[in-house]
């Protein structure tokens, strides 16, 4: 089995023209798209939910958010090891969408911070579960000359629904005067629709046994090795990931400058739509030139973003530098985990798929809490000074790779 470490292109192994996309890639779309309207569809009133319904304190939500996203990165390295140890992908991810959309109407019945903790764990657990067997899957059901195309529908399937679930809550919120409690339950329509693909759609490709790697260098010397390429990728990501923190922070930046908090959600409109509009054609991009390159462009294009957040004295920028951070996301999100696959035999790609969820998880939680505490004793400025030069650090990285 010939292993792709660098696009079609440079090997002389051109995407096919006229090529489409198995159905397996569209159908695990679909899923993300259903499950991210779901997902979102609450997400956004739950702060709402915490310290108006339930009186918690905002603190609750900070833990609540910390400790989910701690579970889920540790999920998924144990289920993407479990995958290519059982040569199975559908089970596993099916699983984690089947029970992130089981737990998450419980919201409309809990009726305390601790239920809502509780939750919110298992539902991000969930996605640990789901996330490096579905990007396997997705990697073993698509032609290596596609890989870019297949990673970046699948991203523009879950942010279109990150567009959808909170415009769906904006409409409902009104048609039922309020009550925070009606929508969660109307969320578990569109879960419903993403369980049932997941399980009678989606289709099972297994990996084989044993991998032989062969080279396919155009020019017939040796290769760099994919393991030694691969080590500063999940270097460079995890160097990156130091300074990612939450994009929370940028609404805080933008309101710190003067923006009205009831703009917040805009913003977020704004930057899901231009994620979703190039999420896809970057994805196809990638096919054709070096995926190294894009990333690199994503990651500077980054610390151009928040070194302008860093710079801004006033609000009027913000709205196009939240446009351009829609396509730091669009630029490396599908199209890393293309290039991982690209190095990595399919009979271990689950593994290394956790592998790099995880670093990129446990990155995020001391990464905002490092922000948080810049800010507090600094200057709101000086947190994206720092994520901005810890991202052009990784870019430099990246370049060895």
């Amino acid at each position: 089995m010939a292993r792709a470490n660098e696009p079609p292109m440079t090997k002389g192994v051109p995407a096919k023209q006229g090529y489409r996309l198995p159905g397996n890639v569209w159908i695990l779309g679909w899923v993300a798209f259903f499950n991210d309207t779901a997902t979102e569809m609450g997400y956004w009133l739950l702060p709402q939910f915490l310290v108006v319904v339930l009186g918690a304190q905002p603190m609750a939500f900070g833990l609540i958010e910390g400790a989910a996203e701690t579970v889920s990165s540790f999920s998924r390295l144990l289920s993407g090891w479990l995958s290519d140890r059982l040569r199975r992908r559908k089970p596993l991810a099916a699983a984690g969408y089947t029970l992130a959309n089981l737990v998450k109407p419980l919201l409309a019945v809990a009726q305390s911070w601790g239920q809502v903790f509780w939750i919110r764990f298992v539902d991000r657990a969930a996605k640990g579960v789901r996330a490096a067997p579905r990007d396997a899957l997705i990697a073993d059901s698509v032609d290596p000359a596609h890989r870019g195309a297949a990673f970046g529908l699948r991203q523009a399937m879950d942010t279109a629904g990150a567009i959808v679930g909170p415009l769906s809550a904006i409409v409902l919120l009104p048609l039922f005067a309020g009550k925070v409690r009606d929508v969660f339950w109307v969320a578990a329509i569109p879960g419903l629709a993403s369980i049932l693909l997941a399980w009678f759609a989606v289709k099972e490709v297994r990996p084989p046994a044993k991998t032989v790697v062969i080279s396919t260098s155009s020019a017939g010397s040796a290769d760099k090795a994919p393991g030694a390429r691969l080590g500063l990728i999940l270097a460079a990501v995890g160097l990156f990931s130091l300074g990612n923190s939450s994009d929370l922070f940028l609404v805080l930046r933008a309101q710190n400058l003067g923006l009205s908090a009831w703009m917040a959600p805009a913003l977020g409109l704004l930057f899901n739509v231009v994620y979703t509009a190039l999420s896809w054609p970057a994805g196809k991009l990638s096919d054709r030139v070096p995926r190294r390159r894009l990333i690199v462009a994503g990651y500077l294009i980054y610390a151009a973003v928040y070194a302008g957040f860093a710079l801004l004295h006033t609000p009027q920028m913000v709205w196009f530098l939240f446009a351009v951070y829609g396509s730091y996301y669009a630029l490396t999100e599908g199209v890393i985990k293309a290039w991982v696959a690209d190095l990595v035999p399919s009979a271990s790609r689950a593994s290394v798929f956790g592998v790099l969820n995880w670093v990129v998880g446990v990155a995020a939680f001391p990464a905002s809490l490092l922000a948080g505490w810049i800010w507090q004793h600094y200057s709101p400025a000086a947190p994206f000074a720092l994520s901005s030069l810890l991202a052009f650090l990784a870019a430099l990285l990246l370049l060895f790779a």
